[in-house]
C-alpha cells in the first residue's frame, strides 16, 4: 500500500461496510466533501461547510481551499475531510444500476 493512500474512518466504513471497507484513497473529489475540519496550533478548529458553499462552483471551493492551505500552511495542525456519504453511495448504486442495465 502506498503511503499517500488511506484507509476510510471506521464512522464511515459503518455507514456502507460492504463498499467501504475495502476502499483506499488518495483523493477525494470535492463534491464527495461534506465538510473540512482545519484544526491549527493554537488549538483554533475551523469547520468549512463544503454543502453549504455549494452555490459555489467546484473550481471556486478548490481554489479558496488551496488558498487557506497555503496561507495558513505553518499554523495548521490537522486536516479532516468529511465524506458526504448518502452522495457517495447514492453515486455508486446509480452507476452500478446503469452500469448492469448496459451490459444486458
Amino acid at each position: 500500500m502506498s503511503q499517500n493512500r488511506k484507509k476510510l474512518p471506521p464512522e464511515v466504513i459503518d455507514h456502507w461496510p460492504e463498499v467501504f471497507e475495502d476502499i483506499e484513497i488518495n483523493i477525494v473529489p470535492l463534491e464527495y466533501l461534506d465538510s473540512v475540519r482545519v484544526g491549527f496550533t493554537d488549538g483554533k478548529t475551523w469547520d468549512i461547510n463544503i454543502k453549504h458553499n455549494s452555490e459555489s462552483s467546484v473550481e471556486d471551493l478548490q481554489t479558496a481551499l488551496d488558498g487557506l492551505f497555503e496561507e495558513y500552511a505553518d499554523a495548521i495542525q490537522s486536516v479532516d475531510f468529511r465524506l458526504d456519504t448518502e452522495k457517495v453511495k447514492k453515486d455508486i448504486t446509480q452507476r452500478t444500476r446503469k452500469f448492469l442495465k448496459l451490459r444486458r
